[in-house]
């Protein structure tokens, strides 16, 4: 991709983005604030989730 297609599109997209309503832009946060995933997640990997999953486990059985 060439350095003006990129930039024609970039422009492309900011122009969108400001042209929407704040209320539209205001569910686009919340909806991605809530399909990310859990700081743990992020800084360890999956290492939180399978200890997670060990104790309840664990918890489970009695």
């Amino acid at each position: 991709m060439k350095t003006n297609d990129y930039v024609k599109y970039v422009t492309q997209q900011l122009v969108t983005y400001m042209d929407q309503p704040k209320e539209v832009k205001r569910e686009q946060r919340q909806l991605k604030k809530q399909e990310r995933s859990p700081i743990a997640f992020q800084l360890f990997g999956v290492i939180p989730y399978a200890i997670m999953m060990l104790f309840k486990k664990k918890k489970s059985r009695g």
